[in-house]
């Protein structure tokens, strides 16, 4: 089995580095090949061809939608997940805090995955807790009451009737009062998430793989004669970080912005 999980690309633009540099990515997935970066060397993985595509939220920096109107920006890379989804690859798309009322285009229309806070699957015989992980800190109220009014149906019936050019205006807004009140140093929140997965998620999971962070960590340790594994993905605004499965084992790789 072959899996990769990745967060945090926060696309906006087309012409960003980072939103080229992540459909160059989707597109060799695509090919069967997946090249990654350990230290200064290369590593190109042949014969990859994944079997699922996790996105842990955040993939857009802003979401809000009617099927009729998707903004045009992000039709380059949804296109690629098409192309993706068709080449047999099933894609998992989690909302985060700048990306939500995805279920209806992405589930409805195109047929993919979508989940709205967390899942618990399983990697082979390993069981494995996925989110975001925006709403596993409890401390942060202020968010966490953001978060449930954006989320309303009040909200998602009041967006459907604005015009798009507002939508999107006040979609760019909410993106970046977001990113104002989740404001946080990454190694701090990496602790946070790695303290609530030992004290609550350990019991039940093998593997906790977090997005939100944006810091790309990856610890393993023995608990109870069973291998623990904790992993924050990273991102695509810096690290181009991704986590890559195979048969039991995980890699944290990082794709090079060189074309290969």
């Amino acid at each position: 089995m072959k899996v990769v999980f990745l967060s945090d690309a926060h696309l906006k633009r087309s012409t960003d580095e980072r939103y080229g540099l992540l459909v160059r990515f989707l597109t060799e997935l695509g090919e069967g090949r997946i090249r990654s970066l350990a230290g200064d060397e290369k590593t190109v993985r042949v014969n990859a061809a994944i079997d699922d595509l996790y996105i842990l939220g955040d993939f857009f920096d802003f979401w809000f939608c009617r099927p009729d109107r998707i903004y045009p920006e992000f039709q380059p890379v949804i296109r690629r997940l098409v192309q993706l989804r068709q080449s047999g690859v099933r894609i998992h798309l989690f909302e985060g805090n700048h990306d939500f009322f995805m279920r209806e285009y992405f589930n409805g229309i195109l047929g993919m995955d979508v989940i709205e806070e967390s899942a618990a699957i399983e990697l082979d015989s390993s069981r494995v807790f996925v989110a975001h992980g925006d709403t596993l800190d409890r401390t942060n109220v202020f968010y966490l009451t953001l978060r449930k009014v954006l989320r309303s149906r009040i909200f998602y019936h009041f967006q459907r009737l604005m015009p798009a050019s507002a939508l999107w205006a006040i979609a760019a807004l909410s993106s970046a009062t977001s990113k104002t009140v989740t404001v946080e140093d990454g190694d701090v929140l990496v602790e946070k998430l790695y303290a609530c997965a030992e004290e609550k998620l350990f019991r039940e999971y093998d593997t906790v793989i977090l997005g939100h962070c944006h810091k790309p960590v990856l610890r393993s340790s023995d608990r109870e004669g069973r291998r623990k594994t904790f992993v924050a993905l990273g991102d695509w605004i810096v690290h181009k970080s991704f986590l890559y499965y195979e048969d039991g084992k995980f890699f944290m790789e990082y794709y090079p912005a060189e074309p290969g």
